[in-house]
């Protein structure tokens, strides 16, 4: 049995292609042709720091299928946003957009950077160059940036204005934008809804009602707080939260209300006093109704799965 742990995030995402075509008899030529990317692109982003250091950080545009549609796929910044890993968000998003029907292809982008540590001048100045050192590549019949990890709506807004620069005003290029420039109502909260009303139609299959429902969240950013909020306003107990600096539990059910006090005023959920401190990896294994992990990729695997005692795993 192949292992997984051992495998790099794009060679990973093949192996399980890979066995889905074995069921489908999916013949070699196709697999290969699906599974290539298109192009790739690497940029190097030369940014003048605060302190008057330059900095040179490593950005990426993987376009890995385009065959539906214009390419499609958010644009990171993390400090391990490196080739492979964007080659396989990349080819993810080309099974996402098939899978639900959507005239897109799959692309992801990158960039190697702690954007906690970067200051709003920074972080501009990067986006804005990333952006005109790939602007020739996307475009609204073309390909179409989104916000992922480390990104957010200001993010769309600047890389919207650089691509401006350069192609005139096309608000079209960019997805998740600020509603004042023309982005979806609801688009901030829309992944974490989509999380919360997957749990509601499993609880209902397993018989739980939401009322005695308890869930678990790894991650506190985009995905994870709207699901957090609207499970809770469905009624469920959320019992555990975490982020990267740690996380904290109450059986009894967290007040996200302080909660969301806390964080803004901390920004982060560790050290709320409204619970008792725990790690990422104490949370994965807390006993609960539903787990969801809603941080980076990779958070359950083999040397921790057995270790899983929620009821159900909703992916966030």
């Amino acid at each position: 049995m192949a292992n997984i742990a051992e495998m790099t995030p794009f060679q990973a995402v093949t192996y399980y292609f890979d066995q889905a075509c074995d069921r489908l008899g999916v013949r070699d030529e196709i697999r290969n042709l699906i599974c290539t990317p298109d192009r790739e692109m690497r940029v190097e982003i030369p940014v003048r720091m605060d302190d008057g250091s330059l900095e040179i950080f490593i950005g990426y545009r993987i376009q890995h299928n385009g065959s539906r549609g214009p390419y499609k796929g958010g644009v990171r910044y993390h400090p391990e946003a490196d080739e492979e890993e964007v080659r396989a968000l990349a080819a993810l998003m080309t099974w996402k957009t098939a899978l639900v029907g959507i005239p897109f292809g799959g692309a992801k982008g990158g960039v190697q950077c702690d954007p906690r540590s970067m200051s709003q001048r920074e972080l501009q100045a990067l986006t804005r160059r990333f952006t005109r050192s790939i602007s020739h590549i996307i475009g609204v019949n073309q390909d179409i940036p989104a916000p992922d990890v480390g990104t957010n709506s200001q993010t769309m807004a600047w890389m919207m204005s650089a691509y401006a620069e350069e192609h005139g005003y096309t608000p079209g290029v960019v997805t998740g934008k600020p509603l004042e420039l023309g982005g979806s109502a609801g688009r901030e909260q829309a992944t974490g809804r989509g999380v919360s009303l997957m749990i509601k139609e499993v609880a209902r299959d397993l018989g739980i009602p939401m009322e005695q429902a308890t869930v678990a969240i790894q991650g506190f950013g985009n995905v994870g707080s709207w699901a957090a909020w609207f499970l809770d306003q469905g009624g469920c107990s959320v019992i555990a939260v975490s982020d990267v600096n740690g996380g904290v539990r109450n059986t009894q059910g967290l007040d996200l209300e302080q909660l969301k006090t806390h964080l803004d005023s901390t920004g982060t959920v560790f050290g709320f006093k409204g619970g008792e401190a725990i790690t990422n990896d104490e949370l994965l294994e807390m006993e609960c109704d539903f787990l969801v992990p809603a941080a980076l990729g990779g958070a359950i695997h083999g040397g921790n799965a057995s270790k899983v005692r929620a009821r159900m795993v909703v992916e966030g």
